[in-house]
């Protein structure tokens, strides 16, 4: 098994060391530090780590248009093309467990993709405002009205790929960003026949920094899954 973890970063300099030190503390995984041009250095701080971890910890410097979704999908062809079996996601905030990720990796022998899922049995949120919360609730509720898929918490960002089932991702076809690029994500891998399933995490509210939420996030989210079941069905699925 050679599984990386894909950091997306932006203004995380306070957050990002501690999460590789915890990372690295976990036996045979690497880590990919994507920086989307943070203006607070955490790209030359990411560079520091990958200095001292023997290889371990590669960085990658975009350019060009800004986002979640294209700071994940370069980050997932950089894994791929280095020969990752399992690819996994993670905030660099301190709200997703580096802990949890060995429990994602042996989910992931029953199944091409696993989510850290928040709304399953012990799964929980934890120092979420109320409005956070009821509108997570309901994102998610919605998601699974709409677009019929049976999965408790399509807006997770925690979560591990299998490299065969992430190979079939059109990668270049997902414009997503933010919440709705996971939820997009999670329907490319229904339509490629991939086995998904959920694990419980405890997902905790950012220790330093601030929420990347905004209006625009918001109400992309909200027209995505219309667009998605508007796509063409894919024969033999």
């Amino acid at each position: 098994m050679r599984p990386t973890v894909v950091v997306p970063t932006y203004n995380e300099r306070a957050n990002l060391p501690v999460v590789i030190e915890r990372l690295l503390a976990l036996r045979d995984l690497r880590v990919l530090v994507v920086d989307d041009g943070s203006p607070d250095g955490t790209g030359d701080e990411a560079d520091r780590c990958a200095l001292g971890s023997g290889g371990r910890v590669a960085v990658l410097h975009r350019r060009g248009r800004r986002g979640l979704g294209r700071s994940y999908i370069d980050g997932f062809r950089a894994a791929l093309d280095e020969g990752a079996t399992h690819v996994l996601q993670m905030d660099a905030d301190l709200s997703h467990d580096p802990d949890d990720v060995p429990r994602l990796l042996q989910a992931s022998g029953d199944a091409d993709l696993v989510l850290g899922s928040r709304y399953v049995p012990d799964g929980r949120l934890r120092n979420w405002p109320l409005r956070r919360r009821l509108l997570s609730v309901f994102a998610n509720h919605y998601v699974r009205i709409i677009t019929r898929m049976p999965v408790r918490d399509c807006t997770s960002g925690f979560r591990c790929w299998r490299r065969e089932l992430l190979a079939r991702i059109p990668l270049d076809r997902i414009v997503s960003d933010g919440y709705a690029f996971q939820v997009e994500l999670t329907w490319e891998a229904y339509r490629a026949g991939g086995r998904v399933a959920e694990i419980p995490i405890v997902f905790v509210e950012r220790r330093v920094g601030a929420s990347k939420m905004t209006g625009r996030v918001i109400i992309e989210s909200a027209m995505l899954p219309w667009r998605l079941i508007a796509q063409p069905r894919v024969r033999g699925r």
